[in-house]
């Protein structure tokens, strides 16, 4: 037997509710590899997954969150991995339609998993999580289409969350001219620190504006709010730069125009890290663990436990969740 953050969903009033239980062996899904999870994190999504009705992710209950896990290879019936084996996983629906790494133990599919690179433990790549997994394939994906240190500041949306925090850091280590754009005046120290070198306020991109295009700022950035501020933004990016978009926590809309693209060579770039192929998960992270200084992501952590997880699910929903959650879930 071994523990577990289990969702189970009240008959009567079919709303859902989780709690750390013991878990058999016999009761996990299907899967070629075995893990011994070390460490998991907190990210919106399991908030969602940890909320009474599921968010409208959870297909079936009872349920274990948790889209990321990180740990060791127990047994495995796939060539590619072998017991000690240390491995990464994000994303692939894992904690929504299939259980999650919120237990000490998971059995995954082979393909799902990604061996973790020389320099990163398992801590660490649970500080990354799908946060920061999906920052560095927004930074590889701007450096695909041109952009390079001096070409001008990069801007970074969200910037005190999962994403924007790693993204924010990587950039700098990069040597890029970082802004960072918040709404909460008390984190522009803790932005500072991970390398910003402007602190831009969330009003001044959340203003409306009628005119398509505004002064050639920014040199290219990384969008985890959409909405009305991507549409802004979009009309002040340089001539042929690019914006990574990777969120909507402004919304799912898009109140823009096709002036920014036609006018200025603007690129819009959706990231996706759920179903990124293998080689580019490789690619990425193997980036993480030689272009995201350790001290920076040492000082986003934020440390929990299996039983701290329904309430970080709500506040996380809230926006009250700042840099990375590192779940141990053998304490």
């Amino acid at each position: 037997m071994f523990n577990a953050l289990l969702v189970e969903k009240d008959e009567e009033s079919g709303l859902a509710a989780a709690s750390v239980k013991q878990i058999s062996p016999d009761a996990l899904p299907d899967g070629e590899v075995t893990v011994s999870v070390n460490y998991s994190t907190v990210n919106y999504k399991d908030g969602l997954c940890m909320s009474p009705k599921g968010g409208g992710l959870v297909r079936s209950y009872p349920h274990i969150p948790g889209v990321d896990y990180a740990g060791t290879v127990e047994q495995s019936s796939d060539e590619r991995y072998k017991p000690g084996d240390k491995v990464v996983l994000t994303g692939w629906r894992v904690g929504e339609a299939h259980w999650g790494g919120y237990s000490q133990k998971a059995n995954a599919r082979a393909d799902w998993l990604v061996p973790l690179p020389q320099g990163i433990d398992t801590r660490q790549a649970m500080a990354v999580g799908t946060a920061g997994f999906t920052a560095m394939l927004a930074v590889m994906a701007l450096e695909d289409h041109g952009l390079q240190p001096g070409h001008g500041p990069v801007l970074v949306t969200g910037a005190a969350g999962g994403v924007g925090s790693v993204a924010t850091a990587i950039l700098a280590h990069l040597g890029y001219e970082v802004a960072a754009v918040t709404g909460r005046p008390e984190t522009a120290d803790y932005l500072k620190s991970l390398g910003a070198t402007t602190i831009v306020p969330r009003d001044e991109l959340n203003e409306t504006t009628k005119r398509p295009l505004e002064s050639e700022t920014w040199a290219g950035c990384i969008d985890a709010v959409g909405g009305a501020m991507l549409a802004r933004v979009l009309g002040q990016m340089k001539y042929g730069a690019s914006v990574a978009a990777v969120g909507l926590a402004g919304g799912a809309g898009l109140p823009a125009t096709v002036i920014p693209f036609l006018l200025r060579g603007v690129n819009l770039l959706g990231i996706d890290s759920v179903m990124q192929p293998y080689d580019n998960r490789v690619r990425a992270w193997k980036r993480i663990a030689t272009d995201l200084p350790m001290d920076k992501l040492e000082a986003m952590i934020h440390p929990a436990i299996l039983s701290d997880l329904p309430q970080l699910g709500a506040d996380i929903l809230q926006g009250q969740v700042k840099g990375r959650v590192v779940v141990d879930v053998n304490a």
